[in-house]
Parts: structure tokens; sequence; C-alpha cells
């Protein structure tokens, strides 16, 4: 029986499962292809067999690595945004969020989960990621006085996933970000005043 370094088996559990994901995370870091079993086990301090214990196979195991980074992601994309007042200048906060999170690794596990799973199975995930991270989106252009929001939303992010690309195709940050800015800002410069106006209406009446 493996040696228990934890007060309850259920602990040495989460510390194990712990070990390994962030194994795979600092491999995938490293380099955009899925590591294989045995490279992310050597890094757990494992051998293959233990950690086929917590994971059945690669599959399972990246899966539970999406659900263990997307509250990050959801989390960090809406504290970003929940720090600008104006809902124009939340569109570009979505937008920066998203690119930096990218910029800085996180995506790579989506895309090493590309290659390894069915493309029904993880479109299906896909879909159910994009709807939470979206939704903030679609809160902040509704505010804008855009109706119905969510078509406008969705031509936002599908701008914003263009530039996550170019990121993970090797182009610098900086430009990614000025060629987005050269898109998102006429849009919101254009909207600013219209979600301002009905502000300034319900100022002027409670005087």
């Amino acid at each position: 029986m493996p040696k228990i370094n934890a007060a309850t088996v259920a602990e040495h559990r989460e510390q194990q499962v712990r070990k390994i994901l962030d194994a795979a995370h600092d491999l995938l870091q490293e380099s955009p292809a899925p590591p294989t079993i045995g490279a992310i086990a050597a890094r757990a301090g494992l051998s293959r067999p233990a950690l086929y214990v917590y994971f059945e196979s690669r599959e399972e195991l990246f899966f539970a690595l999406v659900e263990d980074i997307f509250p990050r992601w959801t989390e960090r994309v809406t504290q970003s945004m929940a720090a600008v007042e104006h809902p124009a200048d939340r569109l570009r906060a979505f937008a920066i969020a998203n690119l930096e999170l990218v910029d800085e690794g996180a995506h790579a596990v989506s895309g090493a989960l590309r290659t390894l799973t069915p493309s029904a199975q993880l479109s299906a995930h896909a879909r159910e990621m994009h709807a939470h991270i979206q939704a903030p989106l679609v809160d902040a252009v509704r505010e804008l006085g855009v109706e119905p929001p969510e078509p406008v939303a969705e031509l936002i992010n599908t701008l914003v996933h263009g530039a996550t690309q170019m990121l993970e195709r090797g182009e610098r940050y900086e430009t990614v970000l000025a060629g987005l800015d050269e898109l998102l800002l006429p849009f919101m410069d254009a909207h600013r005043a219209t979600a301002s106006a009905p502000l300034s209406a319900s100022a002027s009446e409670k005087e």
C-alpha cells in the first residue's frame, strides 16, 4: 500500500491530483505539444502506474486540467471587467484579459486537448466554457444600448479569439493588441455617449 502523506486518504488523493495537474500544466507551458503520461508522472514525482490510480487516461487528465484552469480564467476576465466602470471600457478589459491569459500560456491546455479528444466531445465542452466567459461581455454590450446584444458580443468575442490565435502563432503581444484596438476602439467610442446619455438624463430628472 502506498505511503499516505496526509491526515486522511481523501487529503492524500487531493494532494496527488494537485501535483499531477500542476505537472501537466508546467509541461504545457514549456511546450504546446501534449506531454506523455510518463513525462507528467516523472514531473509529479510518481510512477506511471501510480498516476493511473488518479486518472484512467491522458484524455481524462487533460479534461480535469481544463476544469481546474477554467474557473481561474473566468475569474480573471470578470475581475478585469469589474475593475472599470463604463461598459465600453469593459469590452477592452475583456479583450485584454483574454489576450494576457493566452500570452501567459493558459490556452495551451485547450490546444493540447484538441489533439487528444474526439471533436464532438470537445465541442460540447468548449461551448459550455464559451457561454460562461461570454456572459459578462453580453451584459456590457447590452449596457451600451445595443439590442439584441448577443450577436454583437459574439462578433467581438470572435475578434478576440482571432487575436489570441495570432498570439499562439507567435505574433508579439503589443502588435496583436494594437491591431485589436484599431477595430474595437471605434465601436467603443461610437457607443460611449449612447450608454452615458440615459445616466445623464436620470441625473437631471433627480435634480
